[in-house]
């Protein structure tokens, strides 16, 4: 029904109760509102004022009567009074003690209920969101993924099994493992310590700043003298950057031939002129080689060749030379040709530390590394580089030249490594190569060593006395180079044979080889089986296996012939196999593995 009555004129008030007859008055409120969109046709015309009764009230005989009695509810209580001169009645809950609530109350009682249900809700949400991480996050190898788990376990077995005289390899300790399986390898860091290009890099800026100091200090730099680059992914990567820093393309390098005990990253071409590497398709290059007849390096006419070809970076070091690098020869060839010289020691690189082989940074202006090998830390590459004044060359009067001039390798070859080769650096490698190089530093270390070489000269002293033949006739450092040439064995023939018997060791080339496809020996080292505690006795046994290893490649190569087919046919089911494999493991698994419960 409409009611009307005189008010102020273009004005409208009306009145709604947000109660329902069919609903319970869980939240009555009750709101006024001015309507200034009722105004009159006429300014003459006093306007209505329409009114909305949603709970109505009238008399019967004097009497009033609820309209809306059928919707009380018990608890309730009726509250009458009269706005414009009709009766209304207000519907009002009581509370728990039987007085009365008012409205306000129950609809913030009500929205105090409705809160702490969406409060369990979302308290809900987010621990089925927290385990559902962890369902995924949390999971062991096994568990994730068991094909990568079984295959990394007959990985473990095998080197557990076997005898490792592979040259470049190592075992680590459980330190490093565990650094290089940590969280860290989750940040991202591109850039240096205190210039990187992401944010949340402090504690990494740590690691990588404390991890540079360790390598400084393993090798005995002053930090005003040397600097270093710890970021490289590999010593081929570090021997790029390198290049890459000082170098245009084009530019010309000289490094040892690879047949003759040099390595790829140095400039190498195949004997029909394939370019095998970056830094011979990018970089014109020249090798210098050993003498044919003593497996030494030539000097005479790697000074010869140097002064004509003129390289800008002369490189020293390789990858199976034997014996002992002259640096002092290298550092007066190279200032003959005007040459930077680099020494790319990731062979000896611990043996250096301990002193153990000459240290080529008194002579050489940058010097690489791996980071694994006989430095027994995780696989990366590093880069020494020298920094601060540069000394007075000989024969200058002080009056002469720039007695302020500075080398500027640090700038160039950071950058070189990021951004123009590299991204982020591999933070959990960083941080493993932090804690070998820590360990490096123990008396521990330079007696491991020490015997990393006596185990050498005990293995070539062996094989010698077998009527093995050795390029250079010996060794000084933890490598040797066996020359098959003699037994009409090939290189790659007998790294099969023991393969299968579980012995590694790796092929390689003789310096006077027409190439490397079917080299002519094999390069055994003995840091691996030293880091598992083997003595030179150890190594006379070691010595005897190869030899019956030989016996049984030449045996099959008489029968088969060399080319790989037939051969490995005719080592199929083969009982001799069958028989050193099983001495093999036998002695083998007399001792431990660094970082695994074998």
């Amino acid at each position: 029904m409409d009611y009307t009555r005189a008010t102020q004129p273009n004005l409208s008030l009306g009145f709604v109760s947000h109660s329902s007859h069919t609903s319970q008055l869980g939240n009555d409120t009750v709101s006024f509102r001015i309507d200034s969109s009722y105004r009159s046709s006429s300014p003459q015309v006093v306007s209505g004022v329409p009114l909305q009764l949603m709970e109505q009230q009238t008399e019967t005989d004097g009497k009033h009567v609820d309209l809306n009695e059928e919707s009380k509810v018990e608890g309730e209580e009726d509250e009458e009074f009269r706005i414009l001169g009709h009766s209304l009645c207000l519907k009002r809950r009581r509370d728990n003690n039987g007085s009365c609530a008012t409205a306000d109350s129950a609809s913030s009682s009500n929205l105090a209920k409705r809160c702490h249900v969406e409060q369990n809700r979302q308290v809900q949400s987010l621990e089925s969101r927290r385990q559902a991480v962890r369902a995924w996050g949390n999971q062991s190898l096994q568990a994730a993924d068991p094909d990568i788990f079984e295959i990394m376990e007959k990985e473990k077995l095998r080197q557990y099994n076997g005898i490792e005289l592979i040259a470049s390899e190592n075992f680590v300790c459980k330190a490093v493992m565990e650094a290089l399986g940590s969280h860290v390898t989750n940040k991202y860091s591109e850039g240096m310590p205190g210039a990187r290009y992401y944010a949340g890099n402090q504690y990494i800026d740590e690691i990588e700043i404390l991890c540079c100091q360790r390598a400084l200090a393993a090798f005995g730099l002053d930090s005003e003298s040397w600097g270093v680059n710890v970021q490289p992914y590999s010593c081929t990567s570090a021997n790029f950057a390198v290049y890459t820093g000082l170098l245009l393309p084009g530019d010309r390098i000289m490094g040892l031939d690879t047949p003759s005990g040099g390595n790829t990253s140095h400039g190498y071409y195949t004997p029909n002129g394939m370019k095998v590497s970056g830094a011979s398709i990018f970089f014109e290059s020249l090798s210098y080689k050993v003498n044919p007849k003593t497996g030494i390096i030539d000097f005479e006419k790697l000074e010869e060749r140097a002064v004509d070809f003129r390289p800008k970076i002369l490189i020293c070091g390789g990858s199976s030379y034997p014996r002992e690098w002259d640096y002092s020869k290298f550092r007066q060839i190279a200032d003959k040709c005007g040459a930077v010289l680099m020494c790319d020691m990731a062979q000896i690189s611990g043996l250096i530390a301990a002193k153990e082989c000459a240290s080529p940074f008194e002579f050489c202006d940058i010097v690489t590394s791996t980071t694994h090998k006989s430095l027994r830390g995780p696989r990366g590459g590093i880069i020494f580089y020298r920094k601060g004044p540069k000394p007075r060359k000989s024969g200058t009067l002080l009056n002469q030249g720039d007695s302020c001039e500075k080398y500027d390798f640090e700038e160039k070859i950071n950058f070189a490594v990021c951004p123009a080769l590299q991204g982020g650096p591999h933070n959990n490698h960083i941080a493993a190569l932090a804690v070998a190089l820590k360990q490096l530093a123990t008396s521990e270390y330079k007696e491991y060593m020490q015997q990393v070489k006596k185990n050498a000269q005990a293995l070539a002293s062996a094989l010698l006395r077998r009527n093995c033949r050795l390029v250079t006739g010996g060794t000084d450092n933890h490598l040797l180079l066996w020359d098959l040439r003699n037994l009409g064995v090939t290189g790659k023939n007998l790294e099969k044979v023991c393969e299968m018997c579980h012995i590694t060791v790796n092929k390689t080339a003789i310096f006077d080889d027409n190439g490397t496809l079917i080299p002519g020996g094999v390069r055994i080292g003995t840091p691996a089986m030293t880091s598992r505690g083997c003595l030179e006795s150890d190594f006379e046994t070691m010595a005897d296996f190869l030899c019956r290893a030989a016996q049984i490649t030449s045996s099959v190569q008489r029968e088969h012939g060399k080319r790989l087919k037939s051969f490995l046919k005719g080592l199929e089911n083969n009982k001799d196999i069958i028989d050193l494999k099983a001495q093999v493991e036998n002695f083998a698994t007399q001792f431990a593995m660094p970082g695994q419960d074998l």
